[in-house]
């Protein structure tokens, strides 16, 4: 039987999120469990976030950034490490060699560039991150990803503290 528009929701009012609260659900356990790997790993919160807040620029997510953001100045990230994240490249000097090994792996992870690139990328990263810490940045930012997109799906708000 199909349902009349009348009796239908808005898609652009839809939250992605509310509709299936046991697929949501497991996104949250998803998230939870990467970040644990990265804490067991020896990655910091800092860390964390910044690659949440990266990946979240990558992808225009306005909601997981409004969140992030929060999250990593609890975490004791600063204003100029926040502010210049976009450019971390060029601010090398400004995030710690791990740090930047994360950022590259996760940008990796959400771009998916050709396969030169993402090989030279996880040959890169992997010099300098341990396996624990490998496999903990991937799943923070495929985690991240999921997040963005059911975010942005969703059109979730953001309002001005």
């Amino acid at each position: 039987m199909v349902m009349s528009s009348e009796a239908r929701q808005d898609p652009l009012a839809f939250y992605l999120d509310k509709s299936d609260p046991a697929a949501w659900k497991a996104v949250g356990g998803l998230s939870v469990a990467a970040k644990n790997a990265a804490r067991k790993a020896g990655l910091d919160d800092q860390l964390v976030e910044l690659v949440n807040l990266r990946i979240s620029q990558l992808n225009g997510c306005a909601y997981c950034l409004e969140i992030h953001t929060r999250h990593g100045i609890d975490a004791g990230l600063d204003s100029q490490r926040l502010g210049l994240l976009a450019a971390w490249r060029e601010a090398e000097a400004l995030y710690s060699e791990t740090e930047r090994a994360a950022l590259d792996l996760a940008e990796t992870v959400t771009l998916l560039p050709g396969q030169e690139d993402q090989h030279v990328s996880q040959l890169m990263s992997h010099h300098v991150l341990t396996d624990d810490q490998y496999s903990a940045v991937q799943w923070l930012a495929i985690t991240m990803n999921v997040t963005n997109r059911i975010s942005i799906l969703s059109h979730h708000p953001v309002r001005r503290r």
